[in-house]
């Protein structure tokens, strides 16, 4: 085809018409004011506008009927604003378009008669002219819809690229997920049938092999003779000879595809600036697809989060049984890859096999029975996934050899598609999930990754409604154990009756003296003395409220009492009878203060005394935790006395021993808050704190009985105190008891010599028996007398108790002094007898020596026996008239008393009490 220039060079043009047959006034204004009317254009030229005549009397030029085309062309030659004002008025972009490309496809020696300037020059004007007026259309096509997928995409961005350059033909090459390029669309229909895969990415092909290799840009005028892609073009093609070939590349630098410009032979071959055109816009397009599927995913992992997040508030809600957990995994796992049909199997790993109770037979059903079927592990698809952990997704199950086709005969559903995957908890394969015939075709990738997150998911729910029934299930026997053992560890109606008809004195002498021997009292009658006293301390509370009635019941205060007594182990010490001896030095302390403890706390120290020590099984608290007890566990910090309240707790809720039934509301919650106050302070290990501050506050002066936090210190040094009630008994019924606690301790220290190898405190040792005197020492100056002390100070009346502590302490003062004395002299003899040894071995080695007087060897050994060694006993040293309960106690720092062991409260003592001695 030949220029339009020159077209126009050799054809007449018709006629203008109403043109006058005269040349008038041709010296008129300037070009810009010329106006030729009457022309009418190429039919194509502007196909939207009509045949325009701008005419006028005054503004005729060209009135010769004989306008000849050079004419018309020296005309715009001489006034080219006139052409472009012409043009941009009344020419149609796409009739500019079509000239640009016309003039593109001119023969080879037509454009050579530029200059490079000049055609690098009309080169840029065609990509701006083509490129602005196109750039709304490429970008809309890339965001019009963001659910597009890629090929589609590129597809339209490959076409973009090539008019931009007037190709006269283009390729889209995508790579599949085998790596391999395949052929996604091409432009020409002249082109012979391509095959489907062009193989691998690899050099010395194709052209698009190449680029996808190199993942540069090519751009090749000599397309048939490049050794660097001998096959030339992907799709075969005898006329493409110029090339321009530009990787699609993804943000991490992976090749997504390539698109393949062409012209072919006759048309100009490509220029540098054109490549540089195509790499710019396949750049920012695939750029822009990058932030598409970027998009999408985020997209798609936002629904696929709430998805989740709505599984998850679903099951782990409403967790009510297994089955419940099942059906809603079951039902939320067809939504996510929109399957048809769903199935969970369970692994019996005792059986090994797969089992399930629910199915999904596709109709709305719910409450029809169904039986639970079972089939090995080696069986079927769900079975593989048991057995191997590997996710199978099968397009068509017929073709399977692992699908049984039993069950579709048996139903006459046919399955053609199938996911299954497996469950996982803590590493181990707990169950097996199917999905079955997805409805919009068959399950893809992104269905294997969304399934995978969401099969998590579900072995953290089917993990939780194992655990659910599980504690439901132990719940059920914890509630039929606490029956049992509450029928067996209450006091029975024989028990009962019998106590009853005891009638409760209505005095009982002595008993408000600090020497009084709780002891003495036979077990069968000590409830009715806690009956006595528990009686008159509810009467204090009656007695400050006139106007009400009484404030206890008679039958629960018995029931409740042989209740407590029976739920007190047969240790040797923390008994039964220790707990009566406690709560009788409570109520000593309560009855000889004056009442200056509300009735509610009186109450609360009585019964926390006489509840202090329940189920107590005769072991320190650092014994329950390194044994790994089961109440170690459960609380971490005062062991015992945690279990002690907690019991009491439930003895009180028992019928019929609710002691403070006709309590307030207020009441009730106050008396229970005191009573565990008292019981945790039984612990040694909180006994320094409280004391140190009790001391604090009384040494200032600053004690006040108004000040709750005040009485409160003083009712946790109150329960020690009455705790070590036997520390200021008389000396002979101290002696007898300490035997008893020792007997405890040594029990404990046994067991430990059997399960650890050693006993951890040397006092429970029972081969350490002669350190008991120091021992005791040390317990009376470390805690005991600090103890009574600051009772004294608080309330003057306990004072008998620091006066008891003295004097006991003076006893084993004397024993353990005698114990040093006799440790000295055994010392002694020793070294004695060691040195007789090393004596006589040196009288062997040496030879004899002649004497004049052979006594004197004689009078040597005799002198060397240990029975004629006098020993000088200081017997200052046993004085203890320091002892006197108005003098300050002496240092203990001294030899005899050197090794006796004083807790600080630096070295908490973990037991409590007298276990700590």
């Amino acid at each position: 085809m030949s220029s339009p220039v020159r077209q126009m060079t050799h054809r007449r043009l018709p006629p203008l018409p109403g043109v006058a047959p005269h040349r008038r006034q041709m010296q008129r204004s300037p070009a810009s004011d010329m106006v030729i009317t009457g022309v009418t254009c190429n039919p194509g030229l502007a196909p939207h506008h009509s045949t325009r005549s701008v005419h006028s009397s005054s503004t005729m030029y060209a009135r010769s009927p004989d306008l000849q085309p050079d004419t018309v062309t020296q005309f715009l030659f001489d006034n080219p604003d006139f052409l472009d004002t012409f043009v941009s008025q009344h020419v149609h972009e796409d009739r500019i378009r079509q000239w640009s490309q016309r003039k593109h496809r001119v023969q080879g020696h037509n454009a050579v008669t530029l200059t490079n300037g000049d055609l690098f020059k009309d080169q840029r004007s065609n990509w701006k002219n083509c490129v602005q007026s196109k750039k709304w259309r490429i970008l809309q096509d890339l965001t019009k819809d963001n659910t597009t997928n890629k090929a589609r995409v590129f597809t339209e961005l490959a076409a973009c690229a090539a008019e931009s350059v007037n190709a006269d033909g283009h390729n889209l090459y995508l790579v599949d997920d085998q790596n391999q390029l395949f052929l996604a669309s091409k432009s020409s229909k002249n082109q012979r049938a391509p095959s489907a895969c062009l193989g691998r990415i690899e050099p010395r092909t194709s052209l698009p092999a190449y680029v996808a290799f190199t993942k540069e840009s090519v751009l090749t005028n000599s397309l048939l003779g490049d050794p660097r892609f001998p096959l030339g073009l992907g799709v075969e093609s005898d006329r493409g000879v110029s090339a321009i070939a530009v990787p699609l590349l993804h943000g991490n630098n992976a090749i997504l595809g390539v698109v393949e410009l062409y012209r072919n032979y006759g048309s100009v071959p490509f220029s540098p600036e054109e490549e540089e055109t195509a790499i710019n816009i396949t750049v920012w397009g695939a750029y822009a697809v990058n932030l598409m599927e970027m998009y999408n995913s985020m997209m798609k992992q936002r629904k696929l989060n709430d998805f989740l997040l709505a599984v998850t508030k679903s099951i782990f809600q409403d967790i009510v049984s297994m089955d419940t957990v099942i059906m809603k995994i079951m039902n939320y796992a067809k939504k996510l890859v929109i399957a048809d049909r769903a199935s969970l199997f369970l692994v019996d790993t005792k059986s090994s096999e797969l089992y399930a109770r629910i199915f999904d037979t596709g109709r709305v059903e719910e409450h029809i029975p169904q039986k639970e079927i079972r089939f090995p592990m080696d069986r079927g698809v769900a079975g593989h996934v048991a057995s191997s952990g590997e996710v199978l997704n099968i397009a068509d199950a017929y073709t399977d050899s692992r699908f049984n086709r039993d069950v579709d005969l048996q139903t006459g559903y046919r399955t053609k598609s199938i996911l299954c995957m497996p469950i996982y908890n803590r590493g181990n394969i707990i169950g097996v999930v199917q999905m079955v015939n997805k409805i919009d075709g068959v399950f893809t990738k992104a269905d294997e990754e969304s399934f995978e997150t969401f099969a998590i998911y579900c072995g953290l729910a089917l993990h939780h409604a194992k655990l659910y029934d599980k504690i439901r299930r132990s719940e059920q026997k914890y509630r039929v154990a606490v029956e049992v053992l509450s029928y067996h560890s209450q006091c029975n109606d024989e028990e009962y009756l019998v106590t009853k008809q005891v009638p409760i004195p209505s005095d009982i002498p002595d008993i408000l003296d600090y020497d009084y021997s709780p002891w003495a009292i036979d077990n069968d009658h000590k409830p009715v003395y806690v009956l006595y006293m528990m009686r008159d301390i509810f009467k204090m509370h009656s007695h400050k409220n006139k106007n009400e009635e009484r404030r206890f019941d008679l039958d629960d205060m018995i029931r409740f009492t042989l209740t407590v007594r029976k739920n007190y182990r047969n240790v040797p010490y923390h008994n039964w009878a220790h707990a009566f001896s406690v709560a009788h030095a409570m109520f000593t302390v309560i009855k000889t203060s004056q009442h200056r403890f509300t009735p509610i706390e009186c109450l609360a120290l009585y019964v926390a005394c006489l509840c202090h020590d329940l189920d107590h099984r005769g072991k320190t608290n650092a014994f329950m935790v390194k044994s790994a007890s089961p109440l170690a566990a459960i609380y971490s910090t005062s062991t015992m006395e945690h279990h002690h309240f907690n019991h009491t707790v439930t003895i009180l809720q028992n019928e019929g021993h609710n002691i403070f039934k006709h309590l307030t509301s207020a009441e009730y919650k106050q008396i229970l808050s005191d009573i565990r106050h008292c019981i945790l302070a039984t612990d040694l290990a909180l006994f320094f704190s409280n004391r140190s501050r009790l001391q604090d506050i009384a040494d200032k002066g600053e004690f006040s009985w108004e000040s709750a936090e005040h009485r409160r210190l003083v009712m946790a040094n109150s329960m020690t105190a009455a705790d070590l009630c036997s520390m200021y008994k008389p000396w002979n019924l101290q002696v007898q008891l300490v035997d008893v606690i020792m007997e405890e301790f040594w029990q404990q220290g046994d067991q430990e010599k059997v399960k650890i190898g050693y006993v951890q405190n040397p006092i429970m040792d029972r081969d350490k028996v002669n350190e008991l005197p120091e021992s005791q020492v040390g317990f009376l100056v470390g805690i005991c007398l600090p103890c009574y002390e600051v009772m004294a100070q608080i309330l003057p009346e306990t004072k008998p108790m620091v006066n008891g502590a003295v004097a006991n302490l003076k006893k084993w003062r004397e024993l353990a002094d005698k114990e040093a004395r006799e440790k000295e002299k055994e010392n002694e003899e020793k070294e004695k007898e060691k040195q007789t040894d090393e004596n006589q071995d040196e009288v062997i080695e040496e030879p004899p020596v002649k004497t004049e007087n052979p006594s004197d060897d004689v009078k040597v050994t005799s002198e060397m026996t240990p029975s004629s060694v006098d020993y000088a006993i200081d017997d200052s040293a046993s004085d203890t008239s320091f002892l006197a309960a108005d003098k300050p106690l002496p240092d203990l720092g001294s030899d005899r008393t050197s090794n006796i062991s004083v807790p600080s409260e630096k070295t908490v003592l973990s037991s409590k009490s007298d276990e700590s001695r």
